[in-house]
């Protein structure tokens, strides 16, 4: 399958040189391709709880752990090869670059998208893409509200040892887009490679990801936030589905002035998710992704004379498993340890934007641990700084 889309690709990129020549000679515009380079890195120092994190638990929270980090470090270039050929090519770390053994990651290929426009109604991506069914996992890392991505709204994408085997919510695959009514009405449809390897297969069916989206306003840039520039309210609906896999949710982004002192900022979303209840099916997630309900809040008021924004963010992973996903487990221990709730305030001062900016938060999470035959809940904090550098 890999290899196929590599053809494809290569066939696009070779097509892509031949309508840049059209289209010079075509419309005497005189467009002239272009060649952008740019980079982003988040730093960090945090003092968190031990047991703090999404896969982490520790019956004693009293210790704070203090931590710094280069968290990411990406190096992004495009390249516009005509006014209907475009390539994004995006490099990260192996790990992020803390105090410890691992100062000494590696650099991987994170983006490698060539995107072909046919017409305002469609345009064709191939390659290795960001993908999701809802909006916060289609963001940049550089233009986030909040401190970092949402723990739970799309929480199997993130590895090769994930159900998914994606690489930070990227997949290899073709994906469809375009737009209708000026272009407030908006689609993505696409096939991906998704999981490979399913116990005792050979084959395995494509992953289908789908998105629908109509902008009431201005055109949503898929932004954290607006800065205080524009009137901006999205809502939309997708999903997600390979062999038993199923995902499918909606999602409301709204960013509009409030008062003379600046704008508000609201991101909503809610998700179903399943990896379906017959463990023996040929293509089964029973064990790898129960049922669950997934609810995100981001809530923000910018500034714009000064700045800073603060913003508050509710999550819930909500496990509901069926029986056959907990395996030898009970089904109301199995929840109760499974589902996780966070509860985050911080503040932003964007100084220079999205170019430069500051952030401090923190973080409560709280979820369940075993206590003897008892299952109880535990909250672990995080204090978190980070100075973002962008320039693309």
């Amino acid at each position: 399958m890999k290899k196929l889309f590599s053809i494809l690709l290569s066939a696009f990129l070779l097509n892509s040189f031949s309508h840049a020549k059209a289209e010079n000679s075509d419309d005497g515009s005189g467009f002239n391709p272009s060649f952008h380079v740019g980079v982003l890195a988040h730093t960090y120092v945090s003092i968190q709880q031990n047991g703090f994190g999404r896969s982490s638990a520790a019956a004693s929270a009293d210790q704070w752990v203090a931590g710094a980090a280069l968290y990411r470090a990406r190096i992004m270039t495009e390249a516009r090869l005509s006014k209907r050929d475009y390539i994004f090519l995006e490099t990260e770390l192996t790990s992020p670059v803390g105090t410890g053994a691992d100062k000494a990651a590696g650099i991987k290929i994170l983006d490698a998208q060539y995107d072909h426009r046919f017409c305002d109604q469609l345009a064709v991506s191939a390659g290795k893409i960001l993908v999701s069914h809802n909006r916060n996992g289609l963001q940049t890392a550089g233009t986030l509200m909040v401190n970092d991505f949402t723990y739970f709204q799309y929480p199997y994408n993130m590895s090769k040892d994930d159900p998914l085997q994606n690489d930070l919510g990227r997949d290899i695959g073709v994906n469809l887009s375009g737009g209708a009514a000026n272009g407030k009405l908006k689609y993505r449809i696409g096939a991906f490679s998704g999981r490979r390897d399913f116990e005792g297969q050979q084959t395995a069916p494509l992953r289908t990801v789908g998105r629908l989206e109509y902008n009431f306003m201005d055109i949503d840039k898929y932004s954290g936030t607006n800065l205080g520039e524009g009137k901006t309210v999205t809502l939309a609906g997708g999903f997600d589905t390979q062999g038993t896999y199923r995902a499918a949710g909606g999602d409301l982004y709204a960013d509009y002035p409030l008062g003379r002192a600046g704008s508000i900022t609201l991101n909503s979303a809610f998700s179903y998710i399943s990896g379906g209840n017959d463990p023996d099916r040929k293509y089964s997630f029973a064990s790898m992704i129960p049922r669950q309900n997934v609810q995100l809040v981001e809530l923000g008021y910018y500034f714009k004379s000064c700045r800073i924004q603060p913003w508050v963010r509710y999550e819930k992973q909500d496990i509901n498993a069926e029986s056959n996903q907990a395996g030898e487990k009970n089904i109301n221990d199995f929840n109760k340890l499974k589902s996780t709730t966070v509860f985050g305030a911080g503040i932003n001062w964007f100084f220079n934007g999205y170019n430069t900016n500051l952030k401090l938060s923190y973080v409560s999470m709280t979820k369940g641990i075993e206590e003897g035959d008892a299952i109880r809940q535990k909250a672990y904090g995080q204090i978190w700084i980070q100075l973002q550098l962008c320039l693309f």
